[in-house]
């Protein structure tokens, strides 16, 4: 945490989603922090998303999959406190043919905007992202809750399968495998991330 232990030190300086000042500085975030940071990750911070991005981008398997498909898909993941998460989290991946230009943690009211919105509570996000549920399988299920178009989510099922399998490969630190301490310990850094980005 030596990285985010930085971060808090700075001045406060809330930036407007949707800016080019709100995206540089959280690029340049979660770059520092990949660049400090150790493996394992803690799920959804700017280390975790930067390694995922990566592995979008630089993976062919998936290029080759997702040729035709574009716009934001989001993962909405509800709160579930006794797991340790407090509020609604909103993960974009933006997509275009072939191409991640982005995954962002974002506010709450762009993710409900996105094109795609994959809504489950975090246990159900748990087990997608740890292979033990099969996204496409779970929409069609009612395990996830879908906003968008599910044919065009049907057509490209191999392509949202490969990002489970993306993600399935970075060594994470989930929110309900720490202890209370440690807990305690990522709250600050949670607020810093909310009063900063507003996600």
């Amino acid at each position: 945490m030596r990285g985010m232990a930085t971060c808090l030190e700075g001045e406060k300086m809330p930036y407007t989603y949707g800016t080019k000042e709100w995206e540089e500085t959280f690029t340049t975030l979660m770059e520092d922090l990949l660049y400090v940071e150790r493996e394992p990750y803690i799920m959804g911070t700017p280390a975790w998303i930067a390694t995922y991005e990566s592995l979008i981008q630089n993976d062919a398997d998936y290029r080759k999959l997702a040729e035709g498909w574009e716009g934001s898909v989001i993962i909405h993941i509800i709160a579930e406190p006794e797991a340790g998460l407090d509020e609604d989290m909103y993960l974009l991946i933006d997509l275009w043919h072939g191409d991640c230009r982005a995954v962002r943690l974002v506010p709450p009211d762009a993710g409900e905007a996105g094109d795609y919105v994959l809504t489950a509570a975090y246990g159900r996000w748990k087990q997608v992202m740890t292979r033990e549920l099969d996204v496409v399988k779970g929409l069609m299920q009612g395990k996830i809750k879908l906003k968008g178009d599910l044919p065009t989510i049907v057509r490209y099922n191999k392509a949202a399968v490969r990002l489970v399998e993306l993600v399935a490969t970075i060594p994470t630190i989930y929110l309900d495998e720490m202890d209370p301490e440690e807990i305690e310990a990522f709250k600050p850094w949670v607020e810093f991330i909310k009063e900063e980005y507003g996600v």
